[in-house]
C-alpha cells in the first residue's frame, strides 16, 4: 500500500461496538485507545497479557476467553486483528472485508485495510501521523508536533468559540502570565502555550514583547504599560479590561514582565476576576529580581558571601533591611532613587566600599552593567546616564560577576556593556 492510498479521517466511536482480537500488549494498547474514545470493546483471546487483564478485571471491556470465530464480526463498526498469529489475523481481516468493516491487521500492515496512526493529544487538539508504514518515523514526527503544540510554537487558538463553550453565557477566562525578564525564550512553556491560544493579550511594556509579533492579526492586543511616575491606564481600569474581555467570551492573557505575584499587582487582578465570576489562573514567571543579576553573572546568594537576600521596590524605604554586605539587597526599578537609597543602606551598617551593580535591560541586546560601591555608584550612574528598567544589586555577591575586579575596595569602577549570561 502506498501512502497516497490513505484517506485520513477521524472516527467517532462513542457507544459503538468494536472488536479486538488478541490478548497481548499490542491488543491491550489498541483496546485502551478505543475505550478512551468511548467505544464498546469486545476482546477475543484465550489468554490475556497483564495489561489486557487489567482492562478485563476492571470491567472496562467484554472478554471472550476463547479463539476467534467469524460470528464475532457481527454488528461491529471497527475491528483490530492483533493476535500475533498470521493466520488468525488474516481470517479476521478477511471476515471484516466481507462485511465491509474497517480492520487494522497488525500481522500484515501493507495489506491492512486501515492503519493506526501515531497520535498526540494536546488539550482538545488530536494529531494523527502516518509515515509510509514506518511506525518509528511516525512516532518521531508525532512527538515533534506535540512538543511544538505544548510550547506554543504552533497555534492553539480556537476560532469556533460558541461551538465549544462549556457554559451557557460563553464566558472566557483570564491567565496572568509571567513573561520573565524579557528574553522570548525565558517564558515558561505553559505561558507560551496560553499566549498562542489567546484571543486578547493585555500587555505590559516589559517582558517578552517580541512574542506579540508572532500572534495572529486578529488577536486583540491592549497596551497598558506603565513607566515610573506615568500610569496611563490605572490599575482599576486594567482589572476592568480583564473582566470585560473575559465576560465577552474571550481567552485573555495578561502578559507581564517577571512574575505576576512579585511586585506585579497580579494578586489584585486575580481578586478582581474572581469577584466577577471569571475563571483565572496564574502562570509563574522568572522574576527579574533573580534572573537579571544572573544575566550579569551575579548570584543573589553564594556560599561564603551571602545566605539570604531581600528584594524591595526602589521606591520603598530601606531602614529595616538587614545590614551587612553578606545579606544581598535587590532593588527593582531603583535607579531614580539611588541618591536616597544608597546613603540609607550605608547608614544602616554597610561600609561605603560595599559592592553595588546596576543591570539595565537584562537579557536584551542593549544590556548594560555598571559596577561600583555604595560610595561611588550614584556618580557612576549619573555619568553613564543609567536608566530604568534596571535592577540594582547591593552586597558581596557582586564580586562573583566576571565584570567585577578582584579587589572592589581599591578598583576604579566603570561601566561594562558586553557581558551576558546567554553568551
Amino acid at each position: 500500500m502506498a501512502i497516497v492510498d490513505l484517506y485520513p479521517t477521524s472516527l467517532r466511536l462513542l457507544g459503538r461496538p468494536v472488536l479486538v482480537v488478541g490478548g497481548g500488549t499490542v491488543a491491550a494498547r489498541r483496546a485502551k485507545a478505543l475505550l478512551d474514545a468511548g467505544a464498546q470493546v469486545t476482546l477475543v483471546a484465550p489468554v490475556l497479557s497483564a495489561p489486557a487483564r487489567e482492562l478485563a478485571d476492571a470491567g472496562l471491556l467484554t472478554w471472550a476467553a476463547r479463539g476467534y470465530i467469524s460470528a464475532d464480526m457481527d454488528g461491529v463498526w471497527y475491528a483490530v486483528a492483533a493476535s500475533n498469529n498470521f493466520d488468525v489475523d488474516a481470517l479476521v481481516a478477511s471476515d471484516a472485508e466481507s462485511s465491509r468493516i474497517w480492520c487494522v491487521n497488525h500481522s500484515h500492515a501493507q495489506e491492512s485495510a486501515a492503519w493506526t496512526p501515531a497520535v498526540a493529544t494536546v488539550e482538545d487538539v488530536k494529531v494523527a501521523v502516518n509515515a509510509g508504514g514506518d511506525p518509528l518515523r511516525a512516532v518521531a514526527i508525532r512527538n515533534a508536533i506535540a512538543a511544538a503544540l505544548e510550547s506554543g510554537d504552533l497555534p492553539l487558538r480556537r476560532y469556533r468559540k460558541a461551538a465549544i463553550s462549556p457554559t451557557p453565557d460563553h464566558r472566557g477566562s483570564v491567565a496572568l502570565v509571567g513573561g520573565g525578564p524579557g528574553a522570548e525564550d525565558l517564558i515558561t512553556v505553559r505561558g507560551r502555550r496560553l499566549l498562542a491560544e489567546a484571543d486578547v493579550v493585555v500587555a505590559d511594556r516589559l517582558g517578552p514583547r517580541g512574542l506579540l509579533q508572532t500572534l495572529g492579526d486578529d488577536v486583540k492586543i491592549i497596551e497598558v504599560g506603565k513607566t515610573p511616575g506615568h500610569h496611563p491606564v490605572p490599575q482599576t481600569e486594567i482589572n476592568a479590561i480583564l473582566v470585560r474581555e473575559a465576560q465577552a467570551g474571550k481567552r485573555v492573557v495578561r502578559l507581564k514582565g517577571g512574575d505576576p505575584y512579585v511586585l506585579g499587582r497580579g494578586g489584585e487582578e486575580a481578586i478582581a476576576c474572581r469577584e466577577n465570576g471569571v475563571d483565572v489562573e496564574v502562570v509563574p514567571g522568572v522574576t527579574s529580581a533573580v534572573s537579571v543579576p544572573a544575566a550579569a553573572g551575579i548570584p543573589v546568594t553564594h556560599r561564603g558571601l551571602a545566605k539570604a537576600f531581600t528584594m524591595i521596590s526602589g521606591h520603598e524605604e530601606l531602614e529595616n533591611v538587614p545590614h551587612g554586605s553578606d545579606h544581598t539587597v535587590i532593588l527593582l526599578m531603583g535607579v531614580g532613587t539611588l541618591n536616597r537609597s544608597m546613603p540609607i543602606l550605608e547608614a544602616a551598617g554597610r561600609d561605603k566600599d560595599c559592592p553595588v551593580a546596576i543591570i539595565e535591560n537584562g537579557y536584551a541586546k542593549d544590556q548594560r552593567v555598571t559596577i561600583g560601591t555604595l560610595g561611588t555608584i550614584v556618580a557612576l550612574a549619573q555619568a553613564g546616564q543609567v536608566r530604568n528598567p534596571a535592577v540594582v544589586v547591593v552586597g558581596d555577591v557582586v564580586r562573583v560577576s566576571p565584570l567585577a575586579p578582584l579587589e572592589l575596595a581599591t578598583a576604579n569602577y566603570g561601566t561594562r556593556e558586553t557581558f551576558s549570561s546567554l553568551s
